[in-house]
This record gives C-alpha cells, structure tokens and sequence, in this order.
C-alpha cells in the first residue's frame, strides 16, 4: 500500500488549496479514505472521510469549508480546502479506510500565514 499526498504549501489567510492522494498497492475503487490533520504540538483530527461510492462525511468542526471528493479512475482522493485559516497550519494527511487510524501517506505541509 502506498499513498502519496501533495498539493500543500503556503497560502495567505482565507485562500485555498487542493491536496491530492494518489493511491496505490490495494483496490482504491473498494476502499473509503480518508484525510487527517496534525498541527504542531496537537495530536491527529479526523478531516474526512469518503466511501467508495462517493459519500462524504465531515466531523461537525470541519464542515463548511473542506470538501473530499475521489476519482476512481485515477486513484485519487482530494481535499478542498477554501477560507484558510492560520489555524488550519498542520501536515495534512491521507489514510486508507473510514478513519485516519490506519496506513497513512507522508503527509504534505499546509502554512497559511501572511
């Protein structure tokens, strides 16, 4: 299983960012994902999470503003992430599965500073 996560970067308060999750080794078609956050000094938050089918769900903190969505086809999962706050600097990353407890990619680094 391999999940490679890109797309962070620094981005001003209130822009946006897309991560991508390029997934592979295992059936992505047949798989939910998920996305999780790791800020400086706090422990891992559950973002999202999308089954196979497309569904999504969002823990009530993080609807609003965050959007998953996959390609199948690709083997992608995606996170857009728009109205960045200075809080939501973190490594950002993809799991394999409903919740973030299992495989996870390297992370990619989100900085939303001015």
């Amino acid at each position: 299983v391999q999940l490679v996560e890109s797309g962070g970067g620094l981005v001003q308060p209130g822009g946006s960012l897309r991560l991508s999750c390029a997934a592979s080794g295992f059936t992505f078609s047949r798989s939910a994902m998920s996305w999780a956050r790791q800020a400086p000094g706090k422990g891992l938050e559950w973002v999202s999470a999308i089954y196979s089918d497309g569904r999504t769900y969002y823990p009530t903190s993080m609807k609003g503003r965050f959007t998953t969505s996959r390609d199948n086809a690709k083997n992608t999962v995606y996170l857009q992430m728009n109205s960045l706050k200075p809080d939501d600097t973190a490594v950002y990353y993809c799991a394999m599965g409903w919740t973030p407890d299992g495989i996870k990619g390297q992370g990619t680094q989100v900085t939303v500073s001015s």
